[in-house]
């Protein structure tokens, strides 16, 4: 089924294992993981010929790669694959998943489809996982490979990375998440993969701090000092003030607050986590100062001194009081206006000038933030036969930010050196196949040494390559330096400790193949979840007792276990925040006026009334108001387990005497006439509120509707022809039991 290249030794090698056990690959980047994944895709439709494949991976832009690999390497025909995004339709899902052998998914989409009952795993006979040091906590990759394990009839699970991490206890989860029962690690120095790995040349280059940068700095320090020191003497800093990391910081923050939740109202530890707060921007600034220059850092410090005006956050107005914030700010002011620019800009300009003068020189620079990532791009558009471009993530920060769409067609365009710079974030850094890179720049070194192997992986891949790292001297440039060095080497020493221990995870793996459906949903429980909570933890927590779920639009509540019984879910914190933005009480109202037995969860080990400063009187009356006024019981939880448990066994009792289908639409006997009518007609295919609407106002009744032709039913607004075509096959058809 393979065609269009060879396989590599080392690729065969690995496939021997793969197609054996549950296995995680760590090859570096641009050595063909996703071919050994094609291999095993190959291998696994001939053992299987009735099966599916499934490659999951975290971005369109890499989703459609996937498919142009596929369609370039393997015998088959292109109508048998697929591409599962956001931008694909459920109901269009659904048809691709019945008639393609081979579908390619972003996690939250095929996570979404699973939840929903749209699809099945169980006939998928391998899964793949890319950019697999991502199955960690709660992201998709975690709760979708665990499903595929329950309910696959032959699984077998391929996990792919070019860094899994760095510590032991991370590469564990990702094993133990995957059901990894074996790793195969190449680097680039084993003989198998020596020669076909092409010389990348590391090059560091050095930049001093201006004197300018160096006075702003100064006021940054002095208003960190003066917190530290006033922690040190309260007795909650127990180290020496000038070894303190932001890591460290942050741990302290969590700390504070689990202390001031348990003592209440202690306002020396409530005034200790508004400190803690306060350095944590501070040394933001001075990490931007140092690491990026004056146009990120004004924006960062101009964002600080407009939010404070209407802030209530005490952190935020303290630090824009400070004299030495307010010293910094003018200096910064100053030498904006100067148009200065950091040393790493300038070597930067110099070293694309440079390489313009090369023939078909193509090259990506790293930024860490996209506030650098506009200024990099403007400045290197300066410079003659330079077209730099910008490349973003989906989500829209001042005037940035790019569709999924967007992003494939600017990196089609970069392929074909229609540009040759690209400035990038993160976003660029996993998994893209964009060859013959000749150069690729960071910004400023990353401490992560995922992040550092990603970017780095970038080039070199069908020639030589160059990495020029910009660092900062004496800053925490030099500190990220070293981090991301020796937490690389420590990744390998780790991974091999792993596949040797005789007490390894990877050796207890759960495998739990051919799982009897039939058994498995049993006995069904059917629950409603509100579009809005179908990616939470409730519902994942609901899937994993055998739960069936749909996913609709509630008009009133969070879930709907029976006709009778639907219930409002809130966290802790937004409980709190719903009081104080008047949501909570219009919530209520809705759901006792159309539920016989509303119920109200808090969630959360938070204690209620320390979230956010209030009143302890105001949350008391609102929970009387509730529990007395609405008649409405309030449960709590400890966390989205406990609440899953409660909302089976409601559900369980409410439909074990029951064998009809319920609506989680409102009660029927509370509707007046008019909004019967609509209810009725919302119910139809395809037809929401709004449609249901523009038809009674066209037709005038129900009656009318049901009797209207296809021509007729287009003429009104919000009804295409697919849906008018499809509640006229739905109205027409036969009922068969």
């Amino acid at each position: 089924m393979i065609k269009n290249f060879k396989p590599r030794i080392y690729q065969e090698a690995i496939l021997n294992t793969a197609a054996l056990k549950n296995t995680l690959v760590v090859l570096p980047t641009g050595l063909g993981k996703t071919l050994v994944f094609l291999m095993l895709a190959a291998l696994r439709i001939q053992h299987y010929p009735k099966s599916k494949i499934l490659l999951v991976g975290p971005t369109k832009p890499l989703i459609d790669q996937y498919f142009s690999t596929f369609k370039e390497h393997l015998e088959i025909d292109e109508k048998d694959m697929a591409i599962f995004t956001g931008e694909v339709k459920p109901a269009d899902r659904i048809e691709l998943w019945k008639k393609s052998k081979i579908i390619f998914s972003t996690p939250q989409s095929i996570e979404n489809d699973i939840l929903s009952n749209r699809i099945s795993l169980e006939d998928v006979s391998l899964l793949g996982i890319d950019e697999a040091h991502r199955a960690v906590s709660n992201y998709s990759y975690v709760w979708v490979t665990k499903q595929y394990n329950k309910t696959a009839k032959y699984p077998r699970i391929l996990g792919l990375t070019a860094s899994p991490g760095s510590d032991m206890e991370k590469i564990t989860e990702v094993c133990k998440n995957l059901f990894i029962e074996e790793i195969e690690v190449r680097t680039e120095n084993d003989s198998d993969v020596k020669p076909y790995v092409q010389e990348t040349e590391i090059l560091w280059v050095e930049v001093e701090l201006p004197k300018e940068l160096k006075n702003v700095k100064v006021y940054f320090d002095r208003a960190v000092k003066e917190r530290l020191t006033k922690l040190k003497s309260w007795g909650i800093l127990q180290k020496p003030i000038s070894y303190v990391s932001k890591t460290e910081l942050l741990r302290m923050q969590a700390y504070l607050h689990k202390d001031a939740v348990s003592a209440g109202n202690d306002n020396n530890l409530w005034q200790s986590i508004s400190i803690v707060a306060e350095i944590i921007k501070l040394l933001h600034a001075s990490e931007l100062l140092e690491s990026q220059g004056l146009s990120p850092l004004y924006e960062y410090c101009s964002k600080i001194v407009s939010s404070s005006a209407t802030s209530k956050v005490r952190a935020v107005k303290n630090v824009v009081q400070d004299p030495n914030f307010k010293a910094a700010y003018i200096l910064i002011q100053t030498l904006k206006e100067q148009s200065f620019m950091h040393p790493k800009l300038e070597k930067l300009k110099d070293i694309v000038l440079r390489n313009s003068k090369k023939p078909n020189e193509k090259t990506i620079v790293f930024t860490q933030y996209r506030d650098s990532g506009v200024k990099i791009t403007k400045e290197l558009n300066k410079i003659n036969n330079i077209h730099a471009e910008l490349f973003v993530g989906q989500q829209k920060k001042g005037n940035t930010g790019m569709s999924q769409k967007k992003q494939k067609e600017m990196l089609d365009k970069f392929r074909a050196s229609e540009f040759n710079i690209l400035v990038a974030t993160s976003i660029a850094e996993e998994g893209l196949d964009i060859p013959k890179v000749s150069n690729v720049i960071f910004y400023e070194p990353v401490p992560s040494a995922i992040r550092h192997i990603q970017r780095r992986g970038r080039t070199g891949r069908q020639e030589k390559g160059h990495v020029l790292i910009l660092m900062t001297k004496g800053t925490r440039d030099e500190a990220f330096k070293w981090g991301a060095h020796h937490k690389q080497k420590r990744m390998y020493r780790t991974l091999e400790n792993i596949k040797n221990s005789v007490n390894s995870p990877i050796k207890k793996a759960e495998i739990n193949p051919n799982k009897d459906l039939k058994e498995f949903m049993k006995n069904e429980i059917l629950i409603f979840i509100d579009q809005r909570e179908r990616s939470s933890d409730i519902a994942r927590a609901l899937k994993d007792k055998g739960v069936t779920i749909k996913v609709e639009q509630l008009k009133a509540g969070d879930i709907v276990c029976s006709d009778n019984v639907a219930v409002e879910l809130k966290k802790v914190d937004d409980f709190v925040n719903s009081i104080i933005d008047g949501r909570l009480l219009e919530q209520m109202k809705k759901l006792k006026e159309n539920y016989k037995c509303p119920l109200l969860i808090i969630e959360g080990t938070q204690d209620i009334y320390t979230v956010r400063r209030m009143h302890p009187h105001a949350i008391q009356g609102m929970l009387a108001t509730i529990t007395v006024n609405y008649g409405i019981p309030i449960l709590y939880t400890k966390n989205a387990e406990e609440t899953a448990s409660i909302l089976y066994i409601i559900a369980k009792r409410e439909q074990e005497n029951s064998k009809n289908y319920f609506s989680p639409h409102f009660n029927k006997q509370n509707l007046s006439l008019k909004e019967h009518q609509e209810y009725i007609v919302s119910s139809l295919p395809n037809i929401g509120p709004v449609a249901a609407k523009e038809l009674l106002k066209k037709f005038g009744n129900v009656k009318d509707i049901i009797n209207a032709d296809e021509k007729e039913l287009i003429k009104v607004e919000n009804i295409a022809k697919t849906k008018a075509k499809r509640l006229r096959e739905v109205l027409d058809s036969n009922y068969e039991k």
